[in-house]
């Protein structure tokens, strides 16, 4: 333990003024160990595992018992013939939601946002949030109830006006839009919450000031509202293209039919099928660990260039 001497007092060193400051805040702390204790136990004990990608893995053996494979698996997954082709589905799909998906919690929320009726505003509100609570599984039954070509209510309605039915589940051409359609349904109101909880921080002396000097809706908007959320707007930003691999597992595998597999496969639901289904978990391993890398670059990069060029950053 050091200390350093000045002007005749005796200071505490950098570890004693940690521990110090550890012990003041020990109540704050106490809150803080379970999730922490879940934290280590379930996200960062499991990570040991991840040692099987550079194995090749035996059961009698274990996984520090089998032998060593080096970068083998990483190799095959760039030299698979799939790879190309659930890349680019994994980015397709990724890429879509993040057009149409990242702008519509945004648009929801001006849109709240200027409702005068404070019991409309409520009542939409907790419809919108509702479709956030509902499993994919429930999502997916019930388009897959709604687009039936035998009856579904969407081919009813053709059937009606003498046209004829059609498989939307099974179209390739028309997979992407209802992923993009479904992904925004549920998640639009929930994603909606942090961009009120912001605008509800906007002074509102700003609108009366603009106001007076004769600003309008859109002038209010673009100079002040938009602004004012630009910090909001980027960390979220941030968070979904450090995401931009993860195409959604659970929709994705639920909507997938044989039909739409060509542009179905993603990377997740790819790693699903070598390793639980045909049993390479060393490959698919390795799949998900070439994902994983992939995410914390783009984080990031993205980090980077956004403190760069908005001085908005995650650190």
């Amino acid at each position: 333990m050091t200390a350093k001497v000045a002007r005749g007092k005796v200071l505490p060193s950098k570890k004693n003024k940690t521990w110090a400051t550890v012990w003041n805040f020990r109540h704050i702390y106490l809150f803080m160990l379970p999730a922490i204790i879940w934290y280590l136990v379930f996200c960062y004990y499991p990570m040991y595992g991840i040692l099987i990608a550079f194995k090749d893995f035996k059961y009698n053996l274990g996984i520090l018992g089998s032998p060593w494979e080096g970068f083998r698996y990483f190799k095959q997954f760039l030299s698979d013939s799939s790879f190309y082709s659930v890349l680019y589905n994994t980015l397709s799909i990724s890429a879509l939601k993040l057009l149409f998906g990242f702008p519509a919690p945004l648009i929801l929320a001006l849109m709240l946002n200027g409702v005068m009726s404070g019991k409309f505003k409520r009542i939409f509100q907790t419809i919108s949030y509702l479709p956030h609570f509902v499993s994919w599984v429930v999502v997916v039954t019930l388009m897959q109830k709604i687009l039936s070509p035998n009856v579904g209510l969407i081919n009813d309605i053709r059937d009606h006006m003498g046209m004829e039915p059609i498989f939307f589940m099974g179209m390739p051409s028309l997979f992407y839009p209802l992923v993009i359609i479904s992904d925004i349904w549920k998640g639009v109101g929930w994603g909606s919450i942090i961009y009120l909880a912001a605008l509800t921080n906007i002074d509102p002396h700003l609108y009366e000031a603009a106001e007076m000097d004769g600003a309008g809706r859109w002038s209010k908007l673009f100079k002040i509202t938009l602004p004012t959320l630009t910090p909001t707007i980027g960390i979220l930003l941030i968070f979904s293209l450090s995401g931009v691999l993860n195409a959604g597992f659970d929709q994705i595998w639920l909507m997938q039919t044989p039909a739409t597999l060509s542009v179905s496969e993603i990377l997740d639901t790819y790693v699903l099928k070598t390793g639980i289904q045909q049993g390479q978990f060393a490959y698919s391993t390795a799949i998900g660990l070439f994902k994983s890398f992939i995410s914390l670059i783009l984080i990031v990069a993205v980090n980077k260039v956004s403190k760069k060029v908005s001085d908005v950053s995650l650190w």
